[in-house]
């Protein structure tokens, strides 16, 4: 089945509120994304003029494209590949003229669900990027009451309606308490955190959200970085070489995060796919070699050779003077072979699995089929595609 088909019938299976309708040109006209680095097209670059130099983006855009990543995000699958819409532009990047009708991305790397603080690798935490939402609609809204035409660049008023509302975040908070708390004080912040994020999810809601796509947190003990750190007493690592209590911690947040969401399906009107990512990943890496990779673990664009070929010294395609020497992180020759691509996010080829695994429907909650019913006279693809 052709991949745009495919989610298309994935969503309208999913999403009871969506219209049903009899034509096959039944699309997602938006999508408004908050999130952080995992989603992150540009954001952080803009916002604080954070350096994503080369190698970044070398495979795909053949240029630093403002991700941390050699290519393409789930986000970009997911949009661009799937619903055939464009790259998600930046809420912060105002060079190029950018184009928001097909929605607009709040997400930057580095940022928490709790609200940011002098410490925090971002200042555009959950709240801050629900904040930028409310007042970009209410910016638009403005706009095309004095001009119809320029809707040619910004979403129309029934866009914000039927567009799909992403979240991929809450990483960076469980990350960054390991550095000062204990696993049993991580998993007592965790209710703290999706008090957090309820309240900014509602606050969407209550500006008109109605379909929520949510994505749980990754296998946080598997990052490069992370093993370097917490990982060097191996009793601390599981039969994938992961760290345990880092999990543990993406665990318990994970089926947390999936209780508010069956809370969040009581408000009227609200469709909400939870999309269970960790367990993505996970499969990925501990069974890397049945789809072509051959590093699950190691860092792709580092330094200090494998296993993990990460030193927290020295980025991705930086140059610095390590033990009196001149040394560069460089990225390794082949990127499909690499789960990981700099110590802390995933390759394009990595990505790229986990969108066609996430556009399955396996991993979905609730199930695709559970609701077919409803839309099966909908023909919102058409058969001689698969």
């Amino acid at each position: 089945m052709a991949l745009k088909a495919y989610i298309f019938h994935i969503l309208t299976l999913t999403f009871l509120v969506l219209p049903i309708v009899s034509s096959a040109n039944f699309s997602i006209p938006a999508i408004f994304n908050f999130g952080d680095s995992n989603s992150d097209t540009g954001g952080l670059a803009a916002g604080i003029a954070f350096p994503i130099g080369q190698p970044n983006g070398q495979t795909y855009f053949l240029k630093p494209s403002g991700r941390f990543c050699d290519g393409r995000l789930i986000i970009d699958f997911l949009a661009v590949n799937a619903l055939d819409l464009s790259f998600l532009n930046p809420y912060l990047d105002s060079i190029g003229i950018p184009n928001f009708q097909n929605g607009c991305n709040f997400a930057t790397g580095g940022s928490t669900i709790l609200p940011a603080n002098a410490a925090s690798a971002s200042p555009f935490s959950f709240g801050i990027q629900v904040a930028q939402f409310v007042r970009f609609k209410t910016r638009v809204l403005e706009l095309l009451v004095k001009d119809k035409k320029l809707q040619e660049f910004i979403p129309s008023q029934e866009s914000f309606r039927q567009a799909l509302y992403m979240f991929d975040v809450g990483q960076n908070d469980l990350d960054g308490a390991f550095y000062s708390k204990s696993e049993d004080e991580v998993l007592a912040l965790i209710p703290i955190i999706l008090t957090e994020f309820e309240a900014g999810a509602k606050k969407l809601y209550n500006e008109g959200a109605r379909n929520l796509w949510i994505h749980n947190t990754g296998p946080l003990g598997c990052l490069p970085r992370i093993i370097a750190q917490f990982g060097k007493d191996s009793s601390k690592l599981d039969q994938f070489g992961c760290v345990t209590s880092h999990n543990n911690a993406a665990n318990q947040f994970n089926m947390q995060l999936h209780d508010l969401c069956t809370k969040f399906r009581v408000l009227p009107g609200a469709n909400v796919t939870y999309v269970d990512i960790f367990s993505i990943k996970l499969n990925l890496i501990s069974n890397y070699s049945l789809y072509g990779f051959k590093q699950p673990l190691a860092a792709c664009c580092g330094y200090g050779g494998l296993p993990l070929n990460f030193d927290n010294r020295i980025a991705c395609g930086q140059t610095k003077i390590l033990n009196g020497s001149s040394v560069t992180a460089i990225p390794c020759n082949n990127t499909a072979e690499y789960v990981n691509w700099d110590g802390n996010h995933y390759t394009e080829a990595a990505n790229e699995y986990i969108s066609s695994h996430v556009l399955t429907g396996n991993y979905s909650d609730p199930p695709l089929l559970v609701n077919a019913q409803y839309h099966i006279e909908s023909k919102l693809f058409d058969p001689k595609t698969i």
